[in-house]
Order: C-alpha cells, then structure tokens, then sequence
C-alpha cells in the first residue's frame, strides 16, 4: 500500500491515476529522462558513487539502487545480487519519501515499494511471453494502489498495449535513442529516415522542415529535431489512450493497433490466454458499445464471462419448448425488424416458447438476457461467412446450453452457416431439431414465417402446452438478470412471484406491494437493487461489501472496507453491509482490489441508511 498512487479510472487492467508527489501527476505518465524528474534513479551499486538521501528532495520519487543483471540470468545469480544490493542500500532505510523499486524477471522481489519498475524491460522488445509474464506478475504480487513502471520501452506503436496490460509510468528513451539513429516514429510503426520522400506528419518539427532537408542535417542537429517529433507523437498517443480508457473502449483500439508488428499481435493473444488476470479488473457494464472487429474479439474478457454466466446461472426453463433463432443487427434484438417479423408470425404461441439467439460472438444469448451487457451492445463486421472460430466458439456455447436445458421440442428457424451450427450440435447430442427456414436463403420470407407460424402452432395445441401470461414473462425475465447478476437464486429474493412489474420495457421496475426492489437500467440490462432489494440480496451472500463500524456518506472509501466478495468486479452493482448501516450502490474497483488498497472510492452508494 503507499500513500503515493491512487488510481482513479479503470479500464480493464489499464489505469488512470495520480501520482502524488511534491505536486501531482497524471498516469499514465511519460518521464522525460533527461529531466531526472519527478522520479530519479539512485544508481548502480556496481558503480562507486551514487545518489544519496541528503541529494534528493523530499517531494521526488526515488528508484532505490541495485545491482542489474541482464534479463537471462540464472535466477540463483540473481538472487544473490537482489540480496546482495538490499545490504549495501541500507542508507536509504530511514528515507521517508515515495520508492521505487527494480523487479527482475529471474527472481521477482516484490519488497515494498511505491513504484515497481520493471528489470530490463528493453530486453523484452519482440518477447512478447516474458513481457506479459513479468507485467502480470508485478500486478498480482503487488499492492493495487501502486504504480508499475516499463523503462526504456515505449514507442508510439506499442504504448497502447502496455498500458492496456497494466503499465502506468514509461519514458522518453526510445523515442530519444532511436532518434538519432534516423528512426523517424509515427503510431502505426517506425521508418528510417533514408527511406522517407516526405514527412508524414504535421507537428511543429514535420511542418517546419522536409525530409530532404533532414537528411541534409549533421546528425546532431538531425537527432535533436526527430527527438522532438518521436516525443511528441508518444505524447499525443498518451492522450488518445486517455481518452479511450475514459470512455472504456481502449480493448477496441488495442485490436487495430497491434497489428503494425508480429510480436504485439502475439502479446495480446497471449494476454488474453491470462483470462484471470483480466477478468479480475474488467467491469461487468459499460454503456458503449463493444466492437468485434476480429479474430481476437472471440477472446475478449467480456465475451467469455457472458458466456460462462449464460452456462453456470441461468435457471432451467420453464417451457418445453426451444426456439432458435438468428441475431439481429440491431440490438436489442426484440426491436429489430426481423425479429418482429418472428413475433408477429409467433402470435400468442410465442408465450409457450423459450426463446435463444444465436450469434457471434457471445455464443447463446437467452431472450431474458438480451437487454443484459453485451447482449444488447455489441456490433460484429457482417459477411455472411463464419470462419472456423466463430463456429467452434458458437458451436461450443449451444451445446453446452443443450446440455445443460432439456427439451420436449427443439425449433430452429435459422438458415446457412446458423443451421449448420444446430445440425452438428443436434449430431453430436442425438437430439431432433426442426428446421422452419425452407431453405430459401432468408428466414424473413412469407414462406419461412408462414412454416414458423404452423410448425410452433401445431407443436403447442397438439401437445396442450399452456400459454404463460405475459406479466409472468416479464417476471421470468427479470429473475434470469438477477440471478446472471449476483447468482442463481437471487431472482426469487429480488424479484418475487407475486411482484408488481411497473413501467413499460425496457424501463421496468420491481415493487412488492408498495415497496420498490429494484429499476431495469436500460442502459446496461443491469437491475438496480433500492435499499430493500439489497437487503433481501443478503440472504444470498453474494456481492457483500463489509464495512466497520461507522456511517459512510456518497462514497465507500477503500480503507472502510474490511472484507468484500471476490466475485465483486467494477461497475457491479453491490451491498455496503456494516455494524451501523447497510447501503447499496455500484462498484467502482473489484472485490479483491477493495480489501488490498489503501486510496480510493470503492464503491459509489446510491443509498444509504443507519441501523
């Protein structure tokens, strides 16, 4: 824990925050090196002179001498150098400002510290398995409310990835270095000098000159001005960052910009393998939209966890007969007009039906969750062809979601690649599937809908299935959130049999009686608990966060926590439980975050109330 970082906006892994020294700083950070502020480096103990306490000020954060050793080392070698380089630091015990301390991949000593700064991190460029490896170990080992530094790194091309993976502070060097080699740097890749006619840029530097005329240069002169450019591209890349993880879009970005060089690509893949270590900081709702622009997408942290909610907390059905359908462009897909066409040739038989999507990428979406993130918030490049992926990935969802909900009778009004996906699913269970598409191309014609209408009308009179009413629809509805959101069984707490549904779709709110439980957030398909419904939530257990014994106000600070739920990730909606006061209101870090951080507002209450 330090008193020095605080972190005040997520976006997955990636953070803004302050760095607050003598005065503060914005992270993510970019030192400039030459300016050795605000954070020096003591110096190599190999060296006999170094930096000591009575040099430095107060208000500047100081990365503590060490002994550095070359990123192959042999960990036993390493080891004793760490061990060794502690002993001979022992000047800087008593030293009561901001540290930093250097972490080698070979032996990662976590000791405390204010700012870890990543062991030959340049030595990393184009390694992409021990850069993750070292990145997430830091941010796993160490206190959340502290900073992780990469030096000697970053370049406009790769600054978006190592902040999406967790890195707060870098620096200057490269673009300096490689300056005056004539690497000239933009944000999709590097160029030399020599190879370019023009300047393909319009800062202060690119406008004023020409690269004939930079080529002309001495190399000094030369070195100084590209330094001046490459700077001030990384510069400007920092802020588009900043902006994306404001808006909670910067995995989108991170998909377009890895593709300048292999060894970024490889880095993202492999991130994304590190499912835990993303989940555990990636919110649960957002309001904008989630693009699956690619490959990749299929693996994004958003998509795995709908599916895996979709599969461990759905409640069974309470109908016997399954509809497939295909997604919709538009979102939710209730409002589409393909599937109000499906609606109008369903008619009343609709309500004896339990309704499933099919879609790429999120596999299944369930019609009770379409409103829920990312069911209703997504949007995927339409070609009509599905690679090899998308249908084992899609494929793999239906079958888990057939074997986990059975059925006296499975409908599938889906054409092309959608019922090929149902027929090697229906293979591999044994299972009958009827198929209303006609093979006509299109699941909208007059003659389709009119197979539709017949097929589900003759199934429902001729097996004598009832038809639900629709207010016990919309309940079915909002229990299945509830339980996607805090666990099976919270639909009953929160939203009881006997519920009076208010409000038209999607706006729906929950009373019993007189009393409100809870509003359908139509932005993010999350139901908002009132200060009752977070109440009766408790008998669940889930998504508690304990505080001691005292009145918070607007805002849960980090150190009133004293335990939370793990399963707890930012925007969840959550349940402040205290001696004095329990409170509801949205998560703004997750569970284990809350426990481990010693700054910041943990949750945003919406209510509160004495006990």
């Amino acid at each position: 824990m330090t008193r020095y970082f605080e972190v005040t906006k997520r976006d997955g892994a990636a953070r803004m925050g302050k760095l607050l020294l003598k005065e503060s700083h914005s992270t993510p950070l970019i030192l400039e090196v030459a300016s050795g502020y605000p954070v020096v480096y003591a110096g190599s103990l190999w060296r006999r002179t170094n930096i000591t306490p009575g040099d430095v000020d107060e208000g500047t954060l100081v990365i503590l001498p060490d002994k550095s050793m070359p990123l192959h080392a042999r960990a036993e070698k390493v080891k004793k150098m760490v061990e060794s380089a502690r002993e001979s630091r022992q000047e800087w015990d008593d030293w009561q400002g901001a540290v930093g301390h250097i972490v080698h991949p070979a032996y990662p000593d976590t000791s405390n510290a204010d700012l870890y700064v990543m062991g030959c991190a340049k030595q990393m460029e184009h390694n992409p398995r021990v850069l993750l490896e070292t990145v997430t170990y830091i941010r796993n080992n160490t206190p959340p409310d502290t900073a992780l530094y990469a030096p000697a790194l970053a370049t406009p091309e790769n600054l978006a990835l190592l902040i999406y993976l967790g890195v707060d502070v870098v620096d200057d060097t490269l673009a300096v270095v490689r300056a005056f080699d004539d690497m000239y740097m933009m944000p999709g890749g590097e160029y030399r000098l020599n190879d370019l006619f023009e300047l393909p840029c319009g800062c202060k530097v690119c406008s004023n000159t020409s690269a004939v005329a930079l080529k002309e240069m001495k190399s000094p002169q030369r070195g100084e001005l590209i330094a001046q450019h490459n700077k001030a591209r990384l510069e400007e890349e920092k802020h588009i960052i900043v902006h994306h993880i404001r808006y909670g879009q910067l995995r989108e970005y991170v998909e377009g910009k890895c593709r300048s060089v292999p060894w970024l690509t490889a880095l993202l893949r492999l991130a994304d393998q590190q499912y835990s270590y993303l989940e555990l900081r990636t919110p649960t709702y957002r309001r904008s939209t989630m693009y699956t622009n690619s490959a990749e997408s299929l693996d994004r942290v958003e998509v795995k966890r709908f599916a895996d909610r979709v599969r461990t907390r759905l409640r069974p059905p309470e109908t016997s007969i399954l509809l497939l359908l295909p997604c919709s462009a538009r979102k939710p897909y209730s409002l589409s007009n393909s599937h109000q066409y499906f609606n109008r040739a369903l008619g009343k038989y609709r309500r004896a039906l339990n309704e499933v999507i099919i879609t790429s990428p999120l596999g299944v979406v369930p019609r009770e969750l379409e409103l829920v993130y990312p069911a209703a918030h997504y949007d995927t490049p339409v070609t009509g062809q599905w690679d090899l992926n998308e249908r084992s990935w899609v494929g793999g969802c239906l079958l888990d979601y057939l074997k986990n909900h059975r059925y006296s009778h499975i409908i599938a009004h889906v054409d092309g690649a959608y019922q090929e996906i149902c027929q090697s699913a229906a293979s591999e269970l044994g299972l009958d599937i009827t198929y209303t598409g006609n093979g006509e191309g299109s699941v909208t014609s007059s003659q389709s809908l009119k197979t539709l209408s017949e097929t589900v009308k003759a199934i429902v009179e001729g097996g004598g299935y009832m038809l639900r009413k629709p207010k016990d629809i919309t309940i079915t509805m909002l229990q299945s959130i509830a339980d996607y959101q805090f666990g099976r069984g919270a639909g009953d707490l929160l939203v009881p049999e006997n519920a009076t549904i208010k409000a038209p779709f999607p706006k729906h709110q929950v009373y019993d009686g007189r009393t409100p439980l809870g509003t359908l957030n139509a932005s993010t398909g999350a139901l908002i608990p009132t200060l009752e419904g977070g109440r009766r939530l408790m008998e669940l257990g889930t998504y508690q966060v304990h505080i001691d014994d005292f009145v918070p106000g607007s805002n849960l600070l980090a150190p009133g926590v004293v335990d939370a739920d793990p399963d707890i990730r930012p925007s969840d909606q959550v349940i402040v439980v205290g001696k004095r006061a329990i409170g509801v209101g949205r998560a703004l870090m997750g569970g284990d975050e809350m426990i481990r951080s010693s700054r910041g507002v943990a949750v945003d209450l919406r209510q509160v109330k004495e006990i």
